[in-house]
């Protein structure tokens, strides 16, 4: 059963297996250990787009959905430049350097101090030099534009990377020893940050080998062993993936349903190469499933697949890559509990999988093992998805959220939930 679905502690794990791509090791190191939890893992990227839950890792330098920003003066108007969506809340990125967040916020998920829900943003204390964000399962970080890092939220496995575990905290804490990331995903309990040299670090539990260490659970970050070539970063539930300079994607962590594709081995601390995955540009580690769209416009999934979320058609799992069907031109691809969705290159959406809380964005609740097109969506530049809502930002930082709503997620100052997309405030 899985926290994000229902709310209590349980069991998700994901796998991504690999062959041949520098930077990854071909064979699995021993298994780590068992138990775990349930993230999301928004990836905030420089230079690229990304998302939550799940996250789609585009590589990049250092500021998710454009460029890096600075403050800007009062007469400027604000307007969103990312989104990210944890596990029941969402963060932004503002043109003026700082970020909102809105929805749940017991665990401090929403930076301002409060530790309450909230239905319409709320200022992340104390940052002004925001890149990127990326919401997980309970808490966020934001990327910086000089290359740090701070986090905020839940931190009982020591997941804000501070070198410290505590309940929680509910403003920004700066992550210990980071100074060069150019790329920061949040999961279940655990971060991983990309550094400028291609190297890859992650804090937090590593209960299924997610940190890609066999070291135990880290309050501060560690190096994922084997690791030097990549340029983003995906943290899933219990698995991470990182997309490759050369195209490639290598996972660690979990592979229970298959997640990391090839050989079914419980777990792997080492990165390994997903067979049959090459060229992508964009990658998205969910609960137990994991998707990547590649350079000719193609999404390929594996891993679980009991509500469709492999999107070819069937709901049997698989542990090496499948083709989503009818998808020929994907710039990006996020990531939820159950569902998985698109960008396509005319700025439109397509999702797939679990749909009972509306979060395909279709009007009604049916799941669908093959893509829909989201209504009322045309000029999307980030989508990003999570337990049971969705959400895209588009061209001129406006921003649409759907799905369940119960803490205030889709930011419309409201608590109704909606099958199809609504109006979100971003600031």
């Amino acid at each position: 059963m899985n926290r994000w679905l229902v709310g209590s502690h349980g069991l998700l794990s994901l796998v991504c297996v690999v062959h041949g791509f520098a930077g990854c090791d071909s064979s699995p190191s021993n298994p780590a250990g068992v138990g775990g939890s349930l993230a999301t893992g928004g990836t905030a990227t420089a230079g690229g787009n990304t998302s939550l839950g799940g996250a789609a890792a585009t590589g990049g330098g250092s500021a998710l959905g454009g460029t890096s920003s600075t403050q800007t003066t009062s007469t400027t108007p604000l307007f969103a430049k990312s989104l990210s969506a944890g596990s029941d809340f969402v963060c932004s990125t503002l043109s003026d350097g700082t970020a909102r967040c809105w929805g749940s916020g017991y665990k401090g998920e929403l930076g301002d101090g409060n530790g309450v829900n909230n239905q319409t943003p709320a200022k992340v204390s104390g940052l002004s030099t925001v890149a990127a964000v990326t919401g997980g399962y309970e808490h966020a970080c934001a990327l910086l534009t000089d290359g740090t890092a701070k986090c905020w939220g839940s931190n009982g496995s020591g997941q804000l990377g501070n070198g410290a575990m505590g309940d929680r905290s509910t403003t920004p804490v700066a992550v210990s020893g980071l100074s060069d990331a150019i790329a920061v995903s949040a999961g279940t309990d655990f971060t991983c940050a990309v550094l400028s040299g291609g190297s890859v670090n992650c804090w937090g539990t590593n209960t299924k080998g997610q940190l890609g260490s066999d070291a135990d659970t880290s309050s501060k970050p560690i190096a994922v062993s084997s690791l030097s070539n990549a340029k983003g970063i995906s943290a899933g539930d219990t698995h991470a993936c990182a997309l490759l300079t050369d195209g490639g994607v290598c996972c660690w962590g979990s592979n229970f349903y298959g997640q990391l594709s090839g050989n079914v081995i419980p777990s792997s601390a080492t990165p390994i190469t997903v067979t049959g995955v090459s060229a992508a540009v964009s990658v998205a580690a969910g609960i137990d499933h994991t998707c990547a769209a590649l350079n000719d416009g193609t999404v390929r999934c594996w891993g679980a697949n009991n509500d469709g979320q492999l999107g070819n058609g069937t709901t049997t799992d698989s542990s090496t890559p499948v083709t989503v069907t009818g998808i020929s031109t994907a710039k990006q691809v996020t990531v939820g509990a159950l569902q998985s969705c698109a960008r396509l290159a005319d700025g439109t959406l397509a999702c797939w999988g679990g749909n009972s809380g509306g979060e395909l964005g279709t009007g009604n609740t049916s799941n669908s093992s093959t893509p829909v097109s989201v209504k009322d969506v045309s000029n999307a530049t980030i989508v990003t998805a999570a337990r049971n809502f969705t959400c895209e930002l588009d061209a001129v930082g406006a921003a649409k959220c759907w799905g369940v709503n119960t803490y205030g997620q889709l930011g419309n100052d409201s608590l109704a939930s909606s099958t199809l997309p609504v109006n979100t405030t971003v600031y």
